[in-house]
């Protein structure tokens, strides 16, 4: 098998400042190398990180302004691995004491990191010059939403269904959103306070092995959760994007999968559905990500709106030739 690369999430401040993150060069038996990318407007350029003697992956990327920006990485071993932009480079800081990070998250002016410490879920907060614990609700907790430090919003599950905590700054108020075995929700933009969404998938249990299974989008109106229904039948919402003005417009469907017609006395054969969906306030639009000689469909499927503009990027990874990965980065707008 020839060695993999695939990009795990990007972060943008503008239509000339973003940065994508991932791994390359990993193969059975050879750990990868860290793999950074910066767009400059017209081209997206391999970064150098002076300092990072080590081989792994970065997970995740995200902040405040083009001047703090933190990547969380995992090196060869599994070790925990923290990377702080400030100003013109990166360089690499100490992560907080025996915290496993899967993510960091930033948003109104506050950076957070989602993790594990031995086996149990780990929030952090940055204040200052240091990472202060945060309360963590029930569950487990995959994305995080920062509107400020006292609205906070957070998507997971719970062995009663996937979950939306909100934390008011004091506690957290837990809100099962879809009841249901294996179902949960793992990203969660919050345009406001009555205008929330949440996606993951709406597992079940049942069926013949490899059934796929539903994807699930919900809605907070400021009252209520509600159902949304989206143009297709199977697959995980792996991602969702607001617009330049931080309204609801884009949703990624990692392995989306629909319904085909229904030949005379069979079964109905599943069929490619849309990757991503735009929403214009009233109802979604499905798109399929432009094909590449060679190459197969995206997977990961992270979205990243461009501020100010109407633009989004999507990186993720796709089968290439000869068993190979490859790194996969899309654009719309």
């Amino acid at each position: 098998m020839r060695p993999e690369a695939g990009l795990n999430e990007a972060v943008a401040f503008g239509p000339d400042r973003g940065w994508a993150v991932g791994t390359e060069g990993a193969a059975r038996n050879t750990p990868g190398s860290l793999l950074m990318l910066r767009w400059d407007g017209a081209a997206w350029q391999r970064q150098t990180l002076p300092g990072t003697g080590w081989q792994g992956e970065l997970l995740s990327i995200a902040g405040t302004s083009p001047e703090k920006v933190w990547a969380v990485g995992r090196d060869a071993s599994g070790g925990t691995r923290l990377l702080r932009r400030d100003g013109a480079a990166w360089h690499e800081c100490p992560p907080p004491p025996g915290v496993q990070l899967s993510k960091v998250v930033s948003g109104g002016g506050e950076t957070c990191l989602i993790g594990t410490r031995d086996g149990e879920q780990a929030l952090l907060r940055r204040d200052r010059s240091c990472w202060q614990e945060l309360p963590v609700p029930p569950g487990s907790v995959y994305g995080l939403h920062v509107r400020a430090a006292d609205d906070v919003w957070a998507a997971g599950a719970t062995a009663a269904g996937a979950a939306v905590p909100h934390w008011d700054g004091q506690a957290w108020q837990q809100t099962i959103v879809y009841g249901g075995p294996r179902s949960a929700v793992g990203s969660v933009p919050a345009v406001s306070p009555t205008e929330v969404w949440a996606g993951g998938t709406a597992g079940f249990v049942g069926g013949p092995p490899g059934r796929p299974i539903p994807p699930l989008l919900v809605r907070w109106d400021g009252e209520t959760w509600s159902r949304v229904t989206v143009p297709t039948d199977f697959g995980s919402i792996s991602s969702l994007a607001a617009d330049g003005s931080g309204a609801p417009a884009w949703v990624s469907v990692d392995g989306s999968q629909k319904w085909g017609p229904r030949p005379p006395g069979s079964s109905p054969p599943l069929i490619p559905g849309p990757d991503f969906l735009s929403w214009n306030g009233q109802s979604f639009t499905g798109h399929d990500e432009p094909a590449v000689a060679g190459e197969g469909q995206s997977r990961t499927l992270r979205l990243a709106p461009v501020p100010g503009t109407e633009a989004v990027w999507s990186v993720g990874r796709a089968n290439g030739p000869e068993n190979s990965v490859v790194r996969r980065i899309l654009r719309f707008g």
